[in-house]
């Protein structure tokens, strides 16, 4: 087993150039902690930069470099995790049938899609995958970042509010609709991810996460960014922070950047970790005082794991665009008071710091708290050192308290401490299961059915597959329908509100004692730091699941007065990938489950990363998700999740690049002879739903 990051390091592959209650445990701050103050980089707006227009081809540079997690990923939990045994006060949900009432549904809309992904800049973009969905909403925004483009929409609308750059999107000749969007290299200043004429590297963008903040009434958006070599794309192993701070409420205006290096930020276990290490996988929080990043850092030499990294910084100055701003970097190596292969103590891992809605919902206890949560069934808790597989189950929640934030408006003095509470069992999921998965891909499956079609007669020769890869890589086939991963036990979004901390996870369960699935456990939990040390206890907690179905990557967003949704990805044995949501609260917990109007899967998933012939064999992984988003606005709970928008049969795919066959002159789009706008490229087919309801 190799630990690896979630970063999305896609494969590099020589492509056919075709023009294709409660254990009492606390622990203390001992890991490293520096307060230092990170000065004003620059300025950005959403708006395109310089580029060079290209052809679009599918092409031996399509995907952005070697890849982090080109493993398989962990295997699945072997127990048995039945719905039936609750944890805490209260009881687990089995929320075996669809709703039948619901949160009021008042808006949805598609937003962005790998179609956009791949085209904004003139088309020199990657082929990127999964999708990591950034979302927060404001003032009457929404702002949405997925991998390596954003746009912001209208909230009484969902049209976009950007600038509409369709005419000089030219890729392969034609203009490309990409609904407005914007590359994330733009947006922080760089250049494009890559000159498709030249073959020079920008930047590498990625995990992008999103916050408004209704106290400053301020949007942030932070990625981590990886330096490259310009002319091969080599990873220089130089890492940092990118933090965007609107100037005003609007965010199609101006934004401030600060950039904080993280290249140097990790522990070295008795050698075994030495950096320089990535700080993969940032998450975002706030509370009334500041703003808030957690990575997980891995080190670049050898399989491992180097502790989660917290980074306080001063909300009010990055509001402001001070020329420096203070901040405390915190290391959580050593700090869980429970057994890993290191010694008596655990590290931190995908310690999620926690948003909160509205301007009242803040804990300002002990002089100002900010509350974080993280979960210990990962090979990087239990096993940090070796890499090797630990148990992937645990019955362990992690409660942590940044307190004395009030401290970063002057100079920080942090205290971090955390808490372990016993929870229900949870365990690594099972892949997610979709109509056809594990069997020949059918023509609506196209990019699967191209990859094994050695008749169709093609611009490139006969045979599909002459379309996307050489015969070597095609040797690796034949292929099947993708069972679509699904996560591990990492925390997912937390939020602070009504004076309790809410948070998901992806777990295995096994639905009406029947075959395991993917589900979600859930947790309530109520916090205290009155007495001047952390104190915690479940509140409530349980599990979503269904026979016949999973569910994936869950998000929850909570109103100060506690009325809450949960989105995630829900797919099954009859249902394509769909956006899927659930009521939250805590009296009644999680109720029954449904998919979004409008989010409903309307193909399988069509991605490279579930085919051998893209990433071949000892790598395949058919990457979904990462995490999703939920936002508070007001009374309104916004979510957004990953699913499939649209269909596309197998002549409409190939169009023109299939004999005798017209439509789009870029592979794959379905865009149809108008050149689109495409829901699809010919490598993957993912999209995001934005929904927003009334709970």
């Amino acid at each position: 087993m190799r630990l690896r990051g979630r970063t999305k390091l896609a494969l590099l592959a020589v492509l056919a150039l075709a023009v294709v209650a409660l254990t009492a445990s606390a622990g203390t701050a001992t890991g490293a902690s520096a307060a230092s103050a990170v000065p004003l980089a620059g300025t950005g707006s959403p708006q395109t930069g310089d580029f060079t227009p290209s052809s679009g081809e599918v092409a031996g540079d399509e995907f952005a470099g070697e890849g982090e997690d080109e493993d398989t990923g962990p295997d699945p939990y072997g127990g048995t995790i039945s719905l039936s045994g609750g944890a805490g006060q209260g009881s687990s949900v089995n929320s075996g049938k669809k709703a039948k009432s619901n949160p009021t549904f008042n808006l949805g809309f598609e937003g962005l899609n790998h179609y956009q992904q791949r085209y904004a800049r003139g088309g020199n973009q990657f082929s990127v995958e999964p999708p990591d969905q950034g979302m927060c909403v404001g003032n009457g925004y929404v702002v949405e970042a997925v991998n390596d483009v954003m746009n912001v929409f209208s909230a009484a609308t969902g049209n976009s509010a950007l600038p509409d750059n369709t005419a000089t999107n030219i890729v392969s000749g034609f203009p490309r609709n990409v609904n407005h969007a914007v590359d994330l290299n733009s947006f922080y200043g760089y250049p494009a991810a890559v000159n498709r004429t030249t073959g020079v590297r920008g930047q590498f963008v990625t995990d992008p996460s999103c916050l408004y903040d209704a106290a400053t009434q301020r949007f942030f958006v932070v990625v981590l960014t990886l330096e490259v070599v310009p002319t091969s794309g080599a990873f220089t192993r130089v890492n940092h922070l990118d933090i965007a701070v609107s100037q005003t409420s609007n965010p199609t205006g101006s934004w401030n950047i600060y950039r904080v290096d993280v290249t140097n930020d990790g522990t070295n276990t008795g050698g075994a970790n030495p950096g320089p290490f990535l700080g993969d996988y940032p998450h975002i929080g706030a509370d009334a005082n500041g703003f808030y990043i957690t990575t997980n850092a891995y080190p670049w030499c050898c399989n491992g794991f180097s502790g989660a990294q917290i980074y306080a910084f001063s909300k009010a100055q990055l509001a402001a665009g001070a020329a420096t701003v203070a901040m405390q970097h915190i290391d959580t190596s050593g700090m869980v008071n429970a057994p890993s292969e290191a010694g008596s103590t655990q590290p931190g891992f995908t310690v999620w710091p926690a948003q909160s809605p509205g301007t009242t919902s803040f804990d300002l206890n002990a002089g100002g708290t900010e509350y974080l949560l993280s979960s210990n069934a990962g090979d990087e808790a239990q096993k940090p050192v070796s890499g090797n597989a630990g148990t992937r189950t645990s019955n362990q929640l992690i409660v942590w308290a940044l307190t004395n934030t009030a401290s970063l408006n002057t100079v920080p003095a942090l205290s971090l401490s955390n808490k372990i509470l016993t929870v229900g069992q949870y365990g690594v999921p099972p892949k997610q299961q979709q109509p056809g998965s594990g069997t020949a891909p059918t023509t609506t499956v196209p990019q699967g059915f191209c990859l094994n079609d050695s008749t169709t007669v093609t611009i490139a020769g006969t045979g599909c597959w002459r379309l996307l890869v050489n015969a070597t890589m095609h040797a690796a086939g034949p292929e099947v329908v993708a069972s679509p991963d699904s996560n591990d036990t990492r925390m997912q979004q937390v939020m602070y509100a009504n004076g309790k901390l809410w948070g998901a996870l992806d777990t295995a369960v096994n639905p009406d004692a029947g075959p395991q699935r993917a589900g979600i456990g859930w947790y309530i939990v109520k916090p205290d730091v009155s007495t001047g040390s952390l104190a915690a206890k479940v509140a409530l907690s349980g599990y979503l699941g269904a026979t016949g179905y999973d569910f994936t990557y869950p998000a929850i967003g909570v109103t100060p007065s506690g009325r809450g949704v949960m989105a995630f990805t829900a797919t099954g044995n009859s249902l394509n990938p769909s956006a899927g949501y659930a009521s939250i609260d805590a009296q009644a917990g999680v109720g029954e489950w449904n998919v979004v109007p409008g989010g409903t899967g309307a193909a399988a998933d069509d991605g490279f990363s579930g085919y051998k012939q893209q990433r071949f064999p000892a790598g395949i992984r058919s990457r979904w998700g990462d995490y999703g988003a939920a936002a508070v606005d007001g009374n309104s709970v916004w979510i957004a999740s990953e699913y499939i928008s649209a269909a596309c049969n197998y002549t409409d795919w190939g169009g023109p690049f299939f004999a005798g066959g017209s439509g789009d002159n870029l592979l794959g789009t379905c865009g149809g002879a108008s050149h689109g706008p495409g829901h699809r490229t010919a490598l993957a087919n993912w999209s995001t739903r934005i929904s927003k309801f009334t709970p």
